[in-house]
């Protein structure tokens, strides 16, 4: 079945950066968007970034400017790549695939994202 694990969050700083992974198996990687996920603590997950399987991507209000999604085919890999971390961007943070009617949905187990001075 589809698996997708993310990696790379940690503990930083505000104004600091981390680079998100979600690597993908089980799957025709290139012919899906990709979806970048968080949830914080008593709050509703929500759509971080976007990209399609043509490259386009889409971004929260919060993010625009500060985060950028991209993906390798090659790797089956896409990543968020984050700048200027604020403490508001602490969450959990979950790669997913982009829904199709009738096919479950598939998420990773998430990342912790922890931005505290």
């Amino acid at each position: 079945q589809v698996q997708l694990v993310e990696s790379g969050g940690g503990l930083v700083q505000p104004g600091g950066s981390l680079r998100l992974s979600c690597a993908a198996s089980k799957m025709i990687f290139s012919l899906y968007a990709m979806e970048w996920y968080r949830q914080a603590p008593g709050k509703q997950r929500e759509l971080v970034a976007r990209i399609t399987r043509g490259g386009s991507t889409n971004y929260a209000d919060s993010v625009k400017g500060r985060f950028t999604i991209s993906r390798d085919n090659a790797k089956n890999t896409v990543y968020l790549q984050m700048h200027s971390l604020k403490p508001e961007d602490t969450a959990v943070y979950y790669c997913k695939r982009e829904g199709t009617a009738g096919i479950p949905d598939y998420w990773g187990q998430g990342t912790q994202v922890t931005v505290s001075s």
